[in-house]
C-alpha cells in the first residue's frame, strides 16, 4: 500500500512539473512573438497561420508570427525624416508642414501598426492648422529593428520625435498616441521630463501586466497566472523588468491638459484601468467614452464625435 502511495505521489509531482513547464513554454513562445516582428513579406499570412484546427492549436502554443506592416503614403506634401536611437536604430517618419502653423502634433501608432494608420487623424490636425509628425516605432513599419518592448524602450522614440520638433523652433507641441502609442507617450514624459502643450491619449493600458491579463481573457485563458507569466517572459527575453511598465503611474508626471479617450466595448483595456489612469492625472483633464467602439481606431469608427471632442480640446485656449 505504501509503495502504491509513493508511486501516486510521484505521478502527481511529475504531472505538476509537466504542467508548470508547459505553461511556461507557452508563455515564452507567446511573449517572444508578441515582442518580435518579421520583415514585411517574409512570414505566412495570418489567415494561413490560423487555418484549421492545427493552425489554431499551433498559434495557441507557439504564438502568431507578426510582420512589419507598410501602409499608404500621405496625399499631401511631406518630408521623409530619419531619427537615430542610442542603439543605432533608424526610425522612419513623415513631417507634414502647414504654413503659419499653430503648432505641431506628433502622432504615435499602436502595437503591430505603423504610421500611415494615423493619416486620417493627421489630416484633421492639418485642417485645424497644425503641422504633423508621424513616426514608426522601432520594429514597426519602415523603422529598423525587430524587437518591440511594448513601450519600455520606445519611450526614447517619442523623445526623439519631440526633440526633432523642438529643434525646428516649434514652441507648441501636442503628443497624440493610440494604445501602445498612448502608453509610450506617458513613459516618455515621465522619463525625459517632456513638456508638451497638450496630450491626447487613446486607450492606454494601465500596466503591462494588466494588458497581458486582458490578452489572456481575449484568448479565453485564465488571466492569472498566464498574464504574469507573459509579462515576466516578455521582459526577460528582451532584457527589462516588464512589471515596471505602468502608465497609470507615469501619468502622474503629466502637467499639461490631457484628453483621455476610450471605447466602451474595449476587450483589452478595462473600465477600471482607464478610470485609474484618469484619476491619477494631476493636470486639467477630460475623459470621453465612445459607446460604439472597442480597442480600435476611434476616429475611423466614430468620426463625428472624435472630431468634435478633439477640435474643442486642441483649439481651447488658442
Amino acid at each position: 500500500m505504501a509503495i502504491n502511495k509513493r508511486k501516486l505521489l510521484k505521478r502527481i509531482l511529475y504531472f505538476i512539473l509537466f504542467f508548470f513547464l508547459l505553461i511556461n513554454i507557452v508563455a515564452i513562445n507567446q511573449a517572444y512573438h508578441l515582442t518580435h516582428f518579421y520583415e514585411h513579406g517574409t512570414v505566412t499570412p495570418v489567415e494561413e497561420q490560423t487555418k484549421g484546427f492545427w493552425g489554431v492549436l499551433g498559434v495557441a502554443l507557439i504564438g502568431l508570427k507578426q510582420e512589419k506592416l507598410v501602409g499608404e503614403q500621405p496625399d499631401s506634401a511631406y518630408t521623409s525624416i530619419q531619427l537615430k536611437t542610442k542603439d543605432s536604430l533608424t526610425l522612419a517618419g513623415w513631417y507634414i508642414r502647414v504654413p503659419n502653423a499653430k503648432g505641431t502634433v506628433a502622432l504615435f501608432h499602436g502595437h503591430g501598426s505603423e504610421k500611415s494608420a494615423n493619416l486620417s487623424q493627421s489630416n484633421f490636425f492639418n485642417e485645424l492648422g497644425y503641422s504633423t509628425l508621424l513616426i514608426d516605432f522601432r520594429a514597426h513599419g519602415q523603422s529598423q529593428g525587430n524587437t518591440c518592448t511594448i513601450g519600455y524602450r520606445e519611450a526614447e522614440d517619442v523623445k526623439l520625435a519631440y526633440t526633432y520638433i523642438k529643434n525646428l523652433g516649434e514652441q507648441h507641441i501636442i503628443l497624440y498616441g493610440i494604445s501602445l502609442g498612448a502608453a509610450t507617450v506617458t513613459k516618455a514624459i515621465a522619463d525625459y521630463h517632456l513638456t508638451p502643450d497638450k496630450v491626447i491619449l487613446e486607450m492606454p493600458f494601465a500596466s503591462l501586466n494588466e494588458t497581458a491579463e486582458g490578452k489572456m481573457r481575449q484568448a479565453h485563458l485564465p488571466a492569472e497566472p498566464f498574464g504574469a507569466l507573459l509579462t515576466f517572459w516578455g521582459g526577460a527575453i528582451n532584457g527589462f523588468w516588464a512589471f515596471d511598465m505602468q502608465p497609470k503611474e507615469f501619468v502622474k508626471q503629466i502637467h499639461c491638459p490631457v484628453l483621455l479617450q476610450w471605447g466602451r466595448k474595449d476587450p483589452g483595456v478595462s473600465e477600471s484601468e482607464i478610470k485609474t489612469i484618469f484619476n491619477n492625472i494631476p493636470a486639467p483633464k477630460k475623459f470621453v467614452v465612445y459607446e460604439n467602439s472597442g480597442h480600435e481606431n476611434l476616429y475611423d469608427n466614430e468620426p463625428e464625435k472624435w472630431e468634435a471632442n478633439v477640435e474643442e480640446f486642441v483649439l481651447s485656449g488658442n
